[in-house]
């Protein structure tokens, strides 16, 4: 194997490992969580964090939670495909892609993975960090979530300012 094989495979083997150590800490949580928090009960940590047990049968911001359930087959689905196409996109960019695409990828693919276990195993996704703005409440979410954001961000910043240039 020569050695920009070889550093493309480890740089692959890294992005996976993001991604598997998002979807362990994910999950590792929501167990905390279902086990020590019954639902709906609440544990203020300070003035505008607090720890919720709560169930999303919906996407971000709970849309789509009001449907009749076919909504958790769909999310199953867009999950795995989302998943599927993010794997091949790190293993296409794995020996020259830009490292901050590669970390952006990780953190979505470890998110999405993360909340895909939920859906399909418990068919809803356990959220349970809940932050205030003032009196305002900001939708209940998860490390899962948290992921996916951190790299949906990263991936913008790499969309704008860095590939672009290329």
């Amino acid at each position: 194997m020569s050695a920009q094989a070889n550093s493309g495979t480890q740089r692959f083997i890294a992005c996976c490992s993001v991604a598997l150590l998002v979807v362990v800490v994910d999950q590792v949580t929501k167990w905390a969580i279902i086990e020590w928090l019954p639902l709906y009960d609440r544990v203020p940590i300070n003035s505008f964090l607090n720890l919720i047990h709560q169930r999303n049968t919906g996407a971000a911001f709970s849309f789509l939670a009001d449907q009749s359930g076919w909504q958790r087959w769909f999310f199953v689905l867009l999950a795995s495909t989302v998943s599927v196409v993010i794997t091949g996109w790190l293993w296409r960019i794995r020996r020259e892609g830009p490292l901050l695409l590669a970390a952006g990828l990780s953190l979505v693919l470890g998110g999405a993975i993360g909340n895909l276990i939920d859906r399909a195993s418990l068919g809803y996704v356990t959220d349970f960090i809940q932050v205030w703005f003032g009196s305002w409440p900001f939708p209940t979410f998860n490390i899962a979530d948290s992921a996916i954001s951190v790299g949906a961000a990263l991936l913008l910043v790499d969309a704008i300012l860095l590939s672009k240039r290329k």
